[in-house]
């Protein structure tokens, strides 16, 4: 693993060649200022920091700055500590160590999907042979209008709505069917299995409606390049983490 310094410096002058403007924050209560006084479009956020540690900054970001884009860096691969970040209002998660092509590649994908949030909320959403309509709350694959429940209509638009991201058990059931259903993960399932049933070609092999194992699902979608500059911040690595 790469020490603090060469992270540092790898990450501002990858993320600067690609035209973003950075910030750096050492900790998360300087963190909190430096988010306050300046609109970034994108967190790169450590878990392990000194004083407040990443899941509370992540937190406390989330509630004033509900769409910024927040990306969590840490070297813990368990599927509980995945969970944990993501629940804590993180929008993705890399684990170290990381390409820093992967990197960029999670960064761009945010920033696009945080500027297609503030555009039309009506806008169609496609990816593939799958179009959904959510004026009209139709979905047609190849073409062919798939007839869907309200209840699967509106679990394929959150996750297309969120393409990409990996979202956890309970975001998906307090989105979709309220805050009652948040621990019926086997409810979920039988949605997810029957979602796939009408849009996938394989349902056995998705292409589609991904599972991250122990985690949730996500909507694969192709990345695709950011041409604009946005600005982002990251926080240096530190010592055990």
């Amino acid at each position: 693993m790469d020490d603090d310094a060469s992270v540092r410096r790898a990450l501002h002058l990858t993320l600067a060649g690609l035209g973003f403007n950075t910030g750096e924050a050492c900790g998360g209560e300087e963190a909190l200022v430096l988010a306050r006084a300046t609109p970034y479009d994108v967190v790169l956020l450590d878990i392990n920091m000194p004083g407040m540690d990443g899941l509370e900054t992540c937190r406390q970001l989330r509630r004033f700055l509900p769409r910024v884009a927040i990306l969590m860096l840490t070297v813990r691969d368990g599927e509980e500590d995945k969970v944990e970040a993501l629940e804590a209002g993180a929008d993705d998660y890399v684990t170290k160590p990381f390409h820093i092509r992967e990197l960029t590649a999670r960064v761009r994908a945010a920033v696009r999907r945080a500027q297609a949030s503030e555009g039309n909320k009506n806008t169609i959403l496609g990816a593939g042979d799958i179009q959904l309509d959510p004026v009209r709350r139709e979905v047609h694959k190849a073409g062919n209008l798939v007839h869907l429940t309200p209840k699967e209509f509106d679990l394929l638009h959150y996750l297309m709505a969120h393409a990409g991201l990996p979202i956890t058990h309970r975001r998906l059931l307090n989105a979709v069917w309220g805050m009652e259903y948040g621990n019926e993960v086997e409810y979920l399932r039988t949605f997810v299995r029957q979602l796939r049933k009408k849009i996938e070609h394989d349902p056995a092999r998705p292409k589609y409606l991904i599972t991250d194992v122990q985690i949730g699902y996500r909507f694969r979608q192709d990345e695709s390049s950011i041409q604009s500059a946005s600005r982002t911040f990251f926080f240096p690595d530190f010592p055990g983490e």
